[in-house]
């Protein structure tokens, strides 16, 4: 079981980025995926997530009405469309494949991607 998170950058207030989370080893409709991220000293925080079963989609109140989840099943992929980035967006995100518990804690997944970093800055 592997998942590859990429598509992070460099952009300025008000940009936008699409993250990708391939997976590999399984089939990733099959499992609710979350985005988690951290910013330098602070802990890690759930963003999103996209469910399995019927493939809603929730979000941090942070990032809600800016950031949108999706799946390509054809592509074993989930996206993290993330629009109108600010500079408290920057961090490294991540993206996790769910175990058991609630969905916001990190604690509830139990395969993770290996990050890729997103800076937002003038």
């Amino acid at each position: 079981v592997q998942l590859q998170a990429s598509g992070g950058g460099s952009v300025q207030p008000g940009e936008s980025l699409r993250l990708s989370c391939a997976a590999s080893g399984f089939t990733s409709d099959y499992f609710t995926i979350g985005w988690f991220r951290q910013a330098p000293g602070k802990e890690r925080e759930w963003v999103s997530c996209i469910s399995s079963l019927d493939g809603r989609t929730y979000y941090a109140d942070a990032v809600k009405g800016r950031f949108s989840s999706s799946r390509d099943n054809d592509r074993n992929t989930v996206y993290l469309q993330m629009n109108s980035l600010n500079p408290e967006d920057t961090a490294i995100y991540y993206c996790a494949r769910y175990y058991s518990g609630s969905y916001y804690f990190a604690s509830a997944y139990n395969y993770w991607g290996q990050g890729t970093q997103v800076t937002v800055s003038s």
